[in-house]
C-alpha cells in the first residue's frame, strides 16, 4: 500500500515536469511568432515606404508628360501658324502674278506705241493721228498701271546688273555720265515690285 502514494507522487512530478516542458516549448513558439510578427511589421513598413516613393515618381512622370504634351502642342500650333501665313502669302503672290504672262505679252504693244509716237514727233500734218494714238497709248498705260505694271526708270541711272541688261558701251559725252545709262533700247517693267522684263540699255564708258 505504501508504494501507491509514492507512485502517485512520481506521476505527479512527471506531469509537472512535462507541463513545464510544454510551457517552455509554448514560450519558445510564442517568441518565434512574436519575432516573425515584428519582422513582418518591419517588412510591411519598408514595403509601404517603397510604395510611397513610386507614388512620388509617378506624379513626377505625369507632370513631365503633361509638360511634354504642352510643348508639342505649342510647337504644332506655331508650325500651323507659320504654314497658314506661308500659304496665305503664296496665295497673294499667285494672285498678283497670275496675269504676268498675259501682261508680259502686251509689253511689245507698248513698245510699238512708243516707236509710233517718236516717229510722229518730226512728222508734220498728222497731229490728229498723233493725238489719237497718244490717247490710246495713255489709256493702255493706265490699264497696265492698274494691273500692277510699272516702268523701270533707267535713263541716266547708275548701271546696276540686278536691274539693267547692258547691250553695249559707248564713250560718255560727259565725265559724270560714265558708268550710267545713256540710252534705253527697250524699256523694262516691274509687276508688283518684281521685274518681269529687264531694260536693255547702253552704258557710258
Amino acid at each position: 500500500m505504501a508504494d501507491k502514494p509514492n507512485q502517485a507522487m512520481e506521476e505527479k512530478k512527471g506531469d509537472i515536469k512535462n507541463k513545464g516542458k510544454q510551457d517552455h516549448a509554448k514560450k519558445i513558439e510564442t517568441d518565434k511568432k512574436n519575432k516573425v510578427r515584428k519582422t513582418s511589421a518591419k517588412q510591411s513598413k519598408k514595403t509601404e515606404g517603397q510604395t510611397k516613393k513610386p507614388d512620388k515618381t509617378s506624379e513626377t512622370v505625369a507632370a513631365e508628360k503633361i509638360a511634354e504634351f504642352q510643348n508639342k502642342y505649342i510647337r504644332l500650333s506655331a508650325d500651323f501658324d507659320n504654314y497658314r501665313k506661308r500659304t496665305l502669302k503664296e496665295k497673294v503672290d499667285l494672285i498678283k502674278s497670275a496675269n504676268a504672262e498675259i501682261l508680259l505679252n502686251l509689253l511689245p504693244v507698248m513698245d510699238d506705241f512708243d516707236r509710233a509716237l517718236k516717229s510722229m514727233e518730226d512728222t508734220k500734218g498728222c497731229k490728229e493721228i498723233k493725238d489719237g494714238i497718244d490717247l490710246i497709248y495713255n489709256k493702255f498705260g493706265e490699264f497696265l498701271k492698274s494691273s500692277g505694271v510699272k516702268e523701270i526708270d533707267a535713263m541716266h541711272k547708275k548701271f546696276d546688273t540686278d536691274i539693267h541688261e547692258a547691250i553695249t558701251k559707248i564713250s560718255a559725252p560727259e565725265k559724270k555720265l560714265k558708268g550710267k545709262v545713256l540710252d534705253v533700247i527697250q524699256k523694262g517693267y516691274y509687276l508688283n515690285e518684281k521685274i518681269i522684263r529687264y531694260p536693255k540699255v547702253v552704258i557710258g564708258d
